[in-house]
């Protein structure tokens, strides 16, 4: 099959785009490379920062746009899968459903059904990114997301792409929660391929354990980064032979994949039920992840045993028990990084997951 893969986020669509290069298929992908993190693409659709900076991608877009015909697959990221105005994707998605064969979203991130299913009575999720319980999480992040995509042009922008596109694909649970009630015929759930990995050396149970934290300044309170880090923060005050903290804020994936290569435990996605993107990264590399992890994700897996992840709710107490209860039993360390190495390649490797989204796009 000839597939084009537009748009980027946590490097999804490379890593998908190498499993189906291994299945034999030819892909492009166009991006921005995910802004600063700068992943790999095959046609780089960047914006800058300037005033002009909007006309200038359009124009490289509408100059592209012959190179993006003539395909078997489409699939886009996001309704917003161009950093444009929505009323200027509009025209370029109906011009690549013209073109090409078949039209996919991604259900993968911030959307209008994403901000539907967390903000509307009665709530779909026990907490989430915009809720704890009934109560709603008020910060300036969330304010935005709702303003962004509740009754404006994007939100007719994914209305009109969900309901015309072959099909639907969900990365994480949470994200297929909140489409199956009015796309269930076209919507399926198959998992965030993650780039194989050698895993590191496990935890002798002797030294300090390394935990780390990636912060993305822009978005540190949405994803209750905030929480963990003065949860962890207290847990290196409080043991300071026993643990060390490692901090990065912002910076591109090269340098933070080595980062994680240091690291014993991973601390990622405070209101999540599922490991997105730089857990599963982690995991892949052997190692411990304290985050996201409900039964409501392995019960979407399939997965009737392995339950290797630290799973938290938005608490900083819950957070802090949870490390302690790492720091103060190192003997378990080893074999649950091996098991989230397992949990990984089980599910999650890039031709598994390939294969997976060949069958859907074929049954469309």
């Amino acid at each position: 099959m000839k597939i084009l893969l537009i748009g980027e986020y946590s490097n999804v669509h490379w890593t998908l785009a190498e499993g189906l290069r291994s299945l034999g298929h030819k892909v492009c992908v166009a991006s921005n490379g995910d802004f600063w993190k700068n992943y790999k693409r095959d046609i780089s659709l960047t914006r800058g920062n300037s005033k002009a900076s909007g006309i200038r991608l359009l124009l490289k877009t509408l100059f592209t746009l012959p190179r993006l015909r003539g395909y078997d697959v489409v699939q886009i990221i996001n309704p917003m899968f161009l950093e444009l105005q929505a009323e200027r994707v509009a025209p370029i998605y109906r011009y690549l459903r013209k073109h090409n064969k078949k039209m996919f979203m991604g259900a993968f991130g911030m959307d209008h059904y994403w901000v539907q299913g967390c903000t509307t009575t009665p709530r779909l999720f026990r907490y989430s990114d915009f809720n704890i319980g009934n109560n709603p999480i008020d910060n300036s992040y969330t304010r935005e997301q709702i303003a962004d995509w509740q009754d404006t042009p994007k939100a007719h922008l994914n209305k009109l792409i969900a309901h015309d596109c072959n099909g639907i694909i969900a990365g994480l649970y949470e994200y297929y929660a909140v489409y199956e009630k009015e796309f269930k015929e076209k919507l399926t759930y198959i998992p965030f391929p993650v780039e194989e990995e050698k895993t590191g050396e496990l935890h002798d149970g002797k030294r300090k354990i390394r935990f780390f934290i990636g912060i993305n300044r822009e978005r540190s309170t949405y994803k209750g980064t905030d929480i963990m880090l003065r949860a962890l923060e207290r847990i290196a005050r409080d043991y300071p032979t026993r643990c060390e903290v490692l901090k990065a804020e912002n910076v591109p994936f090269a340098q933070y994949k080595q980062m994680i290569d240091s690291c014993d435990v991973l601390l990622d996605q405070l209101y999540g039920y599922s490991p997105a993107m730089n857990a599963l990264l982690a995991m892949a590399k052997g190692k411990i992840v304290v985050g996201g992890a409900e039964e409501e994700y392995y019960q979407q897996l399939g997965e009737k045993t392995l339950r290797p992840l630290v799973n938290v709710t938005p608490s900083e107490e819950d957070v802090y028990n949870k490390l302690k209860n790492l720091v103060e039993h190192p003997e378990n360390i080893a074999r649950l990084q091996q098991e989230c190495a397992a949990l990984a390649r089980l599910y999650h490797n890039p031709r598994k997951v390939a294969e997976e989204y060949i069958r859907f796009w074929e049954s469309r």
